[in-house]
């Protein structure tokens, strides 16, 4: 009698549940998930004020990652904190992919008004994880992207670096069906 394979599967699907969190089983691309934030937080245009052709690939707006593969994370965060020291306004951490919709939907309600306004308040710093191949050193010093998923939060006391809150149970993890009521409640508690 062959041994049964419920079981085994129903052990692999609880531990990977945590890797589904977040945009960690997103398929959408960055041009896909681009177009899905642009259509749910912005009015649709009309035909008149659409363009007649596509944006040129050379668009400084639309390439320019919001996640810079290129940044150095480390000498980013470093320098946000020196920052802080100074003038005292903690340091909100950003992990998160440009291919990741939940983190495109959250940098548009970082855009609107009320977010906007609270975030001013922080030095933000965005860290790019790749695919889950990239800066997951830096990530591991201040979240947990196994529970988290991506989008994730850290914010950083300004005098001392400390963590004063990781989103490690992937509170932004469903960030596209967030409001910005919401992701600005998040930031009133911190700044």
């Amino acid at each position: 009698m062959r041994p049964p394979v419920l079981p085994a599967v129903l052990a692999l699907a609880v531990l990977a549940l945590p890797l589904l969190s977040g945009c960690a089983g997103e398929t959408t691309g960055p041009r896909e998930a681009a177009a899905e934030v642009s259509a749910s937080s912005a009015p649709t245009p009309s035909a008149s004020t659409m363009p007649a052709s596509p944006p040129s690939a050379s668009s400084a707006a639309e390439d320019a990652p919001d996640y810079d593969p290129k940044a150095d994370a480390a000498a980013d965060i470093a320098a946000a904190l020196k920052a802080a020291k100074k003038d005292g306004r903690p340091v909100l951490v950003d992990f998160g992919a440009d291919w990741c919709l939940d983190c495109r939907v959250l940098g548009a309600r970082f855009a609107q008004p009320g977010p906007s306004a609270l975030l001013a308040r922080y030095h933000v710093v965005k860290v790019d994880v790749g695919e889950f191949d990239h800066n997951l050193d830096v990530a591991g010093r201040y979240v947990d992207l196994l529970t988290s998923g991506i989008p994730a939060l850290a914010v950083l006391d300004a005098a001392s670096g400390r963590i004063e809150v990781a989103t490690n149970q992937g509170e932004f993890a469903n960030a596209h069906a967030m409001s910005a009521a919401q992701v600005e409640e998040f930031l009133r508690q911190w700044a």
